[in-house]
């Protein structure tokens, strides 16, 4: 039991001195302003402040769209989110995103499968209408297999009516 305090104690140790100096990568640091990937106007790269990021793309610009009870037909609330969409799609070459479509729990496994589809394509083919490569663009649909929001009424069906954009990193060659 001695030892395992002791092993405790020195991992505690060891994990409390890696967090010693928070600001070894800031201005101050060696290597100056951009060290380690930082950047002091807009934050840590990849955080949801660098526009170039993907948590930029999910919390900024928005990585979802609603649909309406039984529709795939997108919202102008839809349109301007998916609008942005492009535009940082375009502005980021290096990558891919594949569409989720989802539904609510109304309903059977199979319609809405298929309506999760309808839903995943609609936002893909008004991407592409945007200029975005059909290339750099795949659909799924989980139907309702994958809610964000479980209960039985319109709140949580409104959550669930969905079209999520994932995006994923991958170099594109020409």
């Amino acid at each position: 039991m001695k030892m395992m305090t002791k092993a405790t104690l020195l991992l505690l140790v060891l994990a409390t001195a890696a967090c010693t100096n928070p600001n070894r990568f800031g201005a101050g640091g060696a290597g100056g302003a951009g060290a380690g990937g930082f950047d002091a106007t807009t934050g840590m790269a990849g955080s949801p402040s660098d526009p170039r990021s993907p948590a930029f793309f999910n919390q900024t610009i928005g990585d979802r769209v609603l649909f309406a009870v039984d529709q795939s037909t997108i919202s102008p609330e839809g349109r301007t989110i998916l609008d942005g969409q492009a535009q940082w799609l375009l502005t980021n070459a290096d990558y891919r995103a594949v569409i989720e479509g989802h539904a609510d729990e109304q309903g059977t496994r199979e319609y809405n499968l298929a309506l999760g589809f309808r839903r995943a394509n609609a936002v893909r083919e008004y991407l592409v209408s945007r200029g975005v490569p059909s290339a750099r663009l795949e659909v799924t649909s989980y139907g309702k297999e994958r809610p964000i929001e479980v209960c039985s009424n319109e709140a949580c069906y409104s959550q669930n009516r969905r079209a999520v954009t994932v995006l994923s990193f991958s170099a594109m060659t020409s």
